[in-house]
């Protein structure tokens, strides 16, 4: 089993020094940056959950080898810990999507894949999973027909998908690979009569965890989450996890399920530690704030137009970054739901007050520290 994973929770504790050189004022790196490489109008699926679908932004630019080569390069030398491709296009359709997690790995970044898998048939998995801290399949569904309603393709691609996930668990145990490769259900509470089905599929896929979550919406609900609605489905959500088996764990996201969309901080303190860029090259705090509505007061930079190095140290990056920790910012009512950061936000937030301390580690880190 993977009970040793921190699936519902932040992994911040295990970078004290850098939360120290952030309270020092100095310029740090981030420890994680999630990054797509195509937009979300190339993705091939149309899920009725897609936050994707609400960052309306420019999406003329292409990232191409050289633009992700360099900033790969910049990510390394700045001090960048891990990169996961799991912002708002799905990457795997991108022609550069094996180079990027091969040359990651070859410059020393732990890379990770969030996909739907459609398309990573067993020549690509057996390319990219030795290069992978993880792999994790988005898959919301356990049935064909309801995959097809819930994820908005074909019910046939369903079999599909979790014939590539078959493959992967196959090419990871043959080659004795440390790659961890899990699924992940986005549950709105219209969902429910999947979780258990779902659950059911992971264990006989021997996936090493399904990771039940929330789901997030906007500012202004676009999406129409229902968050006093999941409530209800508790007992279906803890018969999920005792359906957990030595191979596979199934694991339910309970602090953000809990806490019904509403946030205990105002400041954002993340962002410096994780950011993350949209697969236009788009550099801004989260995805939450990709939408072109928020140009003028959150965008950064693109790496398509300029090096990332050189956003990193511009004043811009800065100027966003201190504004969000600063008292004329308040997540709680200009921010969507339980956002990318909210776990080390909570951290953070109670560090800054005085109520959560960090004491050295004497145990190992826990597996994909470099992912907050």
């Amino acid at each position: 089993m993977t009970s040793d994973l921190i699936l519902d929770g932040s992994k911040i504790h295990w970078h004290q020094d850098r939360v120290d050189a952030w309270k020092r004022g100095e310029r740090i790196a981030p420890v994680t940056i999630d990054m797509a490489l195509l937009p979300r109008p190339k993705c091939n699926f149309n899920c009725v959950y897609c936050y994707a679908d609400l960052q309306e932004q420019d999406k003329s630019l292409e990232i191409d080898e050289q633009v992700i080569t360099n900033f790969l390069d910049d990510a390394a030398e700045i001090g960048v810990k891990g990169i996961s491709l799991v912002s708002d296009g799905e990457s795997a359709h991108s022609p550069v999507f094996q180079h990027t997690i091969e040359y990651g790995a070859s410059v020393g970044l732990a890379m990770a894949v969030g996909s739907n898998a459609l398309t990573v048939g067993p020549k690509v998995a057996e390319k990219i999973l030795p290069n992978l801290t993880y792999f994790r399949i988005n898959i919301s569904a356990g049935e064909e027909q309801r995959y097809g309603e819930i994820m908005g393709v074909k019910g046939s691609w369903f079999q599909r998908v979790c014939d590539n996930i078959r493959h992967m668990v196959r090419i990871k145990r043959e080659n004795n690979l440390s790659v961890t490769i899990g699924m992940q259900m986005v549950l709105m509470p219209e969902f429910s009569d999947q979780i258990l089905p779902l659950a059911k599929l992971a264990c006989e896929l021997e996936v090493d965890y399904l990771v039940i979550k929330h789901c997030s919406d906007d500012e202004f609900g676009h999406l129409g989450v229902d968050y006093e609605g999941y409530e209800a489905i508790y007992p279906k959500l803890r018969a999920a996890e005792a359906l957990s088996t030595n191979k596979t764990d199934v694991v339910v996201k309970w602090s953000k399920i809990n806490a019904k969309g509403t946030r205990s901080y105002q400041k954002c303190y993340g962002p410096p530690f994780h950011i993350q860029l949209s697969g236009t090259g788009l550099v801004a705090p989260c995805g939450m704030l990709f939408n072109d509505r928020y140009k003028e007061k959150y965008h950064i930079g693109n790496i398509v137009e300029e090096r990332f190095k050189d956003i990193w140290q511009s004043e811009r990056y800065w100027e966003v970054m201190n504004f969000l920790s600063s008292p004329g910012f308040n997540a709680q009512k200009m921010c969507g739901s339980l956002c990318l950061q909210h776990k080390t936000n909570e951290v953070l937030d109670g560090h800054m007050k005085g109520e959560v301390e960090f004491e050295p580690h004497s145990d190992p880190n826990p597996p994909h520290v470099e992912f907050l």
